[in-house]
């Protein structure tokens, strides 16, 4: 993976895959923060890494751009071993995002955005210019935020120009430890929905580290769970991971009500039994055929009803009992990551 080749060549990828292959670190006092691991992350997809405090999630991570050396192990991106290369080089071609952000405030927010293609060397114009068009994309209107600085910014305004940041040279790869886990919980939410939305439009390969269950099966192509000692436990989607839990440990990490989850990864659609489409409905509360059981089951409650109206475009197409949405096949429900 030529540096040069993911800015300055012509069209190129938008995303590389990771392969970590037995890596491991250990401290000179013979601590083992990592012992033995391997993940293989596809280009496009976002994995998550779960576990408890001490697991070594937030190692992992700084062992992909180097800012901690592995003890051992080889890192792939794209089939290259990134130990070959210069870490600094390299880090300027890798997205890195921290929970606190870590904006330069004496700097306004054009130009924190452009902090690395201003270290690539781009000119003044043209970092500008990119500055902008992320502040839009993480929708920061760059004529209302672009020359304020960081302490005139809301907690979730200053996570998004992190992110904004971290997108500025395009790189193939973003790293996110616990990205939002500084900012309320209502604002929490919004920030996922925003970026779930981001990463349908640039599709980024990306590695996430979070404590929260919840935050890694909604934003999560795919979870690891690890535990002490960098151990991978499970590496799975969402869906699968809560409806099959490979041991005790892993259950008991996911949660109890793991089923709940689990109707929030899983398409409604295999729930649905069709209906004509003149067949009268009787009034009942009505959801989308391409939401996810969860929101059949919120509808029922909130209307004190066992049965709800799937529709589509606005039409009717079937109905959904609370039955149906547990026996959904555990096939259907890994089909929907």
């Amino acid at each position: 993976m030529d540096a040069t080749a993911i800015n300055e060549s012509g069209p190129a990828p938008s995303a590389a895959s990771i392969t970590l292959e037995n890596i491991g670190k250990t401290y000179p006092d013979g601590t083992v923060a990592v012992g033995d691991f391997s993940l293989e992350v596809r280009a496009g997809d976002l994995a998550v890494l779960i576990g408890p405090s001490g697991c070594g999630k937030s190692t992992i991570l700084r062992m992909i751009n180097r800012l901690i050396e592995p003890s051992g192990g080889r890192i792939l991106i794209d089939g290259q071993n990134i130990l070959d290369r210069n870490p600094v080089e390299l880090r300027r071609h890798i997205g890195y995002v921290i929970q606190n952000v870590g904006l330069f405030p004496h700097q306004n927010i054009r130009a924190n955005v452009g902090t690395v293609p201003k270290l690539l060397g781009w000119d003044r114009k043209r970092t500008a210019e990119r500055a902008d068009e992320l502040l839009e994309l993480v929708g920061l209107d760059p004529s209302r935020y672009a020359k304020r600085y960081p302490h005139e910014l809301s907690g979730g305004q200053r996570q998004r120009v992190g992110v904004a940041r971290a997108l500025a040279a395009d790189p193939l790869v973003l790293l996110m430890d616990e990205p939002f886990s500084a900012v309320d919980p209502i604002a929490r939410g919004r920030l996922q929905e925003e970026f779930l939305k981001l990463q349908a439009t640039v599709r980024k390969t990306i590695v996430l580290v979070t404590h929260d269950i919840d935050e890694a099966v909604r934003l999560g192509d795919k979870i690891a769970v690890l535990a002490e000692g960098g151990r991978l436990l499970q590496y799975a989607p969402p869906a699968e991971l809560l409806s099959r839990p490979v041991s005790a440990a892993v259950g008991d990490f996911v949660g109890a009500d793991r089923g709940i989850r689990r109707l929030a990864v899983t398409p409604l659609r295999p729930a649905v039994r069709p209906i004509e489409a003149s067949a009268a409905t009787d009034g009942r509360p009505s959801v989308d055929v391409g939401g996810t059981l969860y929101d059949a089951l919120a509808a029922m409650l909130a209307s004190d009803v066992t049965e709800v109206v799937a529709v589509e475009d606005g039409k009717p197409v079937g109905l959904v009992s609370r039955a149906a949405l547990f026996d959904v096949p555990k096939e259907d429900a890994q089909a929907s990551v």
